[in-house]
């Protein structure tokens, strides 16, 4: 698999942020939907990865500057033909890694309490991430966990 820094201008990366925002709201109380819509995902302070299985889509992961020293990992999808096979931790590892080389101390999460986000957050509690009080601009709701990674 090839990660590389998207510009949002691939029709399959497109398709699969539109899903990742249809799930969300599926899945989730609308007022408890954070996911990045396009103008989100071209806000300065946000970069979007794509990964890549040879010429195939596997998924996304973006990663949000807070301040000089924290980040926040945001619309992390795996496309659903890739699923279970190691997509969501080589794009997790990779914006780890981004968020170490740009200097932050740590990184950190939204996700959803309910069963449809089971496997995320055991995708980042077993790379080290732990509950967390809320962080930036979040409010505290029944819906949602936080998670954060220090370095």
């Amino acid at each position: 698999m090839r990660i590389v820094r998207d510009t949002l201008d691939n029709p399959d990366v497109v398709a699969l942020i539109a899903l990742h925002l249809r799930e969300a709201y599926a899945n989730s109380p609308p007022d408890s939907v954070f996911a990045l819509d396009m103008s989100g995902l071209r806000d300065p302070a946000v970069i979007l990865w794509s990964c890549w299985d040879d010429d195939v889509l596997a998924g996304i992961g973006a990663l949000k500057q807070l301040d000089p020293g924290h980040g926040e990992l945001k619309s992390m999808r795996t496309s659903p033909h890739r699923l279970r096979r190691g997509v969501g931790r080589t794009m997790l590892d990779h914006l780890i890694a981004e968020a170490r080389a740009r200097g932050y101390g740590r990184v950190s999460l939204e996700t959803g309490s309910t069963s449809a986000y089971a496997p995320a957050r055991s995708l980042y509690e077993r790379a080290g991430f732990v509950a967390c009080e809320p962080f930036g601009t979040y409010e505290d709701t029944a819906f949602s966990r936080y998670y954060t990674l220090k370095f």
